[in-house]
C-alpha cells in the first residue's frame, strides 16, 4: 500500500460552509448518477479532486458497456452556483472505511461540508403512472427536523440483513455522524420494470428536492420531455400489446402479477425502450 494520501486535490472549491451529495454508479436504473448529471448540468460545474481509484478498484475487471472500456472514477465537482459538493463515485470493491473516511476528510478539509446526501433507488412494485415518493433515513434528530418541510417520508424502518453489510450510503451515513455531520439517504422507488431502463419522474422528484432546498433555479424543460417521452412511447406499446397494459392497470389498483408476468412486461419494456430507431431510407 502507498504512503501516499488516497485522494488528490487539483483545484480550489474556495468553499467554507457547503453541502455534498453523493451518488454511486452502480445505483439501479443509474438514478444517483442522473440525478447529479442533471444538476450539474444545469447549474454547470468543476472538477477539482478525486480519491485515487488504485487503491480501492481491481482494475483488472474493468466494466465493458457499448464496447467501450468503463473505468471506475470517485471526483468532485463543485457546482457552478458554489451552493454544493457533487460526488460522483464506483462502489469501491474493498476497505469501505477507508474510502468513506478519505472521501469525508476532502469534505470537511476542502469545502467545509456541514450536510450529506446520498442519492438513489429502491425497488417498487407500483405503477409508473403512480407519484414518485421521496424516502429518507437521517444519522440525527437534527436531520429529521431539517427535511419536515420538503414532503419526504422519514419513518422508513430498515435493518441490516443479518451476515450482510449495511449498504454503502449507510456505512457513509454512520461515519458522518460519528465526524459531527449530519447527513440523510435519499431513495425514490422505481417500478420495477424500469430498474434497468430510465426513470425520469424519479429523477425529477429528486432534482425537485434539491432545487426547492437550496434554491438552485433548476430549469426542468429537458426533464419534462424526458418524461413526456417516455409517455408516449409506453402508450404506442399499450395499443400494440393489451396484454402489458392490463398488468400496468392491476399494479395501479394494488394487485401483483405473478413471476411469469413480471418478467414478461420487464423484458417487454427493455425491448421498447432499448431497440434503436430505424435508419432513414
Amino acid at each position: 500500500m502507498s504512503d501516499e494520501p488516497v485522494y488528490r486535490i487539483y483545484g480550489k472549491p474556495g468553499l467554507k460552509k457547503s453541502v455534498l451529495i453523493a451518488g454511486w454508479a452502480e445505483d439501479a436504473g443509474h438514478l444517483g448518477m442522473q440525478t447529479l448529471d442533471y444538476i450539474m448540468q444545469d447549474s454547470g460545474s468543476c472538477e477539482f479532486g478525486e480519491i485515487r481509484p488504485e487503491d480501492f478498484f481491481a482494475m483488472a475487471g474493468v466494466n465493458v458497456e457499448e464496447d467501450v472500456a468503463v473505468f471506475p472514477q470517485s471526483k468532485f465537482y463543485v457546482s457552478g452556483n458554489r451552493k454544493l459538493v457533487i460526488f460522483k463515485s464506483s462502489m469501491p470493491r474493498s476497505d469501505w472505511y477507508r474510502f468513506l473516511n478519505a472521501v469525508l476528510y476532502v469534505a470537511q478539509k476542502h469545502c467545509g461540508v456541514k450536510e450529506i446526501y446520498t442519492v438513489g433507488a429502491m425497488l417498487s412494485f407500483a405503477s409508473h403512472t403512480m407519484p414518485r415518493l421521496l424516502m429518507s433515513i437521517v444519522n440525527s434528530r437534527e436531520m429529521k427536523a431539517n427535511m419536515a418541510p420538503f414532503n419526504v417520508v422519514d419513518n422508513t424502518d430498515y435493518e441490516t440483513p443479518i451476515g450482510q453489510k449495511p449498504t454503502l450510503s449507510s456505512y457513509l451515513s454512520w461515519l458522518a455522524g460519528q465526524r459531527g455531520i449530519n447527513a440523510a439517504n435519499l431513495w425514490v422507488p422505481v417500478p420495477f420494470y424500469l430498474l434497468t431502463l430510465d426513470d425520469p419522474r424519479a429523477v425529477k422528484r429528486l432534482v425537485y428536492f434539491f432545487n426547492t432546498k437550496f434554491d438552485l433555479g433548476i430549469d426542468f424543460t429537458a426533464l419534462d420531455l424526458q418524461i413526456a417521452e417516455q409517455n408516449n412511447k409506453i402508450a404506442q406499446l399499450f395499443r400494440q400489446v393489451p396484454e402489458i397494459e392490463s398488468f400496468v392497470r392491476r399494479l395501479e389498483v394494488g394487485e401483483g402479477l405473478d413471476t411469469e408476468e413480471a418478467e414478461k412486461l420487464s423484458q417487454t419494456m427493455a425491448d421498447v425502450f432499448r431497440r434503436k430507431p430505424k435508419p432513414q431510407q
